[in-house]
């Protein structure tokens, strides 16, 4: 497996830990950057330098929401190619739907059982780190 670098745009702390937790239980060779919410995750790509390989999503933050962080992504001519994917507990489908059609890579549900969780997480790094993923 390839390493890869992630950035979590996350505002809850212990999803955050959760998240790092499965990786380092994993033993995958990963870099984990985080931004407790959409603005602050712009601020990390604003200069195009060092970006992700993938960047993990969820939708419900403040000051910019999921959505609204998409929105802006997906309008930039370097950041729309980085794959996006939602991990979140949302289950509405006007969500899942919204994402798809803003260009998501992928839509994860958050299991409330922590192995159920590492296994989500385990075949997504596993997945995107065969990918082909744009340089920029």
């Amino acid at each position: 497996m390839k390493k890869l670098k992630i950035l979590v745009i996350e505002d809850d702390l212990i999803e955050v830990m959760k998240l790092k937790r499965a990786v380092d239980k994993l033993a995958l060779d990963i870099t984990l950057l985080d931004a407790k919410n959409g603005e602050e995750a712009l601020d990390l790509l604003g200069n195009h330098q060092n970006l992700p390989d993938l960047i993990f999503l969820d939708l419900n933050m403040p000051k910019i929401s999921g959505l609204e962080f998409l929105a802006i992504v997906k309008k930039d001519d370097v950041l729309r190619y980085l794959p996006t994917v939602i991990l979140t507990t949302s289950n509405n489908r006007k969500d899942v739907l919204e994402c798809y059609k803003m260009g998501v890579a992928g839509y994860i549900l958050k299991p409330l059982k922590y192995d159920e969780y590492v296994d989500k997480i385990h075949k997504a790094l596993l997945y995107w780190s065969e990918n082909e993923l744009i340089k920029i």
